[in-house]
């Protein structure tokens, strides 16, 4: 499971001209389901998103998490995280879990994440706009194998 997270100061996003999440201070997550992901990356996943120290402190130093800040999270589907650009000019893409399972564990690590921070999401498949405000900017990449 990949997560590219990024630091903002606010994050929205609207599906045909509709707002449909909005947060404040607080983490947009991009958020990519790989082939053979199960609850354990999730878990994994979670407990390093909040408590990953990438907001500064009161010395302009990365020392607080998200959930010292108090802040929110927006996450957005994206199995593009998975493109494999290895060979030709178009990306493939049969790293990505099919997305009925995909949508499974989408929806679940949400729930897992508002189980410690407000929490809002786009909707798993559709064609969104996604706004942000990145504050830093600060981008960082995760991968559940990897922790």
């Amino acid at each position: 499971m990949r997560a590219l997270l990024q630091r903002v100061k606010e994050s929205k996003v609207y599906i045909e001209g509709k707002e449909v999440a909005s947060i404040g201070q607080g983490l947009n997550i991009l958020l990519g389901v790989g082939v053979g992901d199960e609850e354990e990356d999730i878990q994994k996943l979670v407990e390093k998103i909040v408590n990953l120290r990438i907001f500064e402190d009161s010395s302009g130093k990365f020392n607080l998490s998200l959930l010292d800040v108090k802040g929110s999270a927006l996450v957005v589907s994206q199995f593009t995280l998975y493109a494999n650009t290895k060979k030709g000019r178009r990306p493939s893409f049969e790293l990505a879990e099919r997305p009925e399972r995909a949508k499974e564990l989408y929806e679940l690590f949400v729930k897992r994440l508002s189980e410690y921070v407000p929490t809002q999401c786009g909707v798993f498949g559709a064609m969104m706009d996604v706004y942000i405000v990145n504050w830093g900017p600060v981008t960082i990449m995760l991968d559940s194998k990897d922790l």
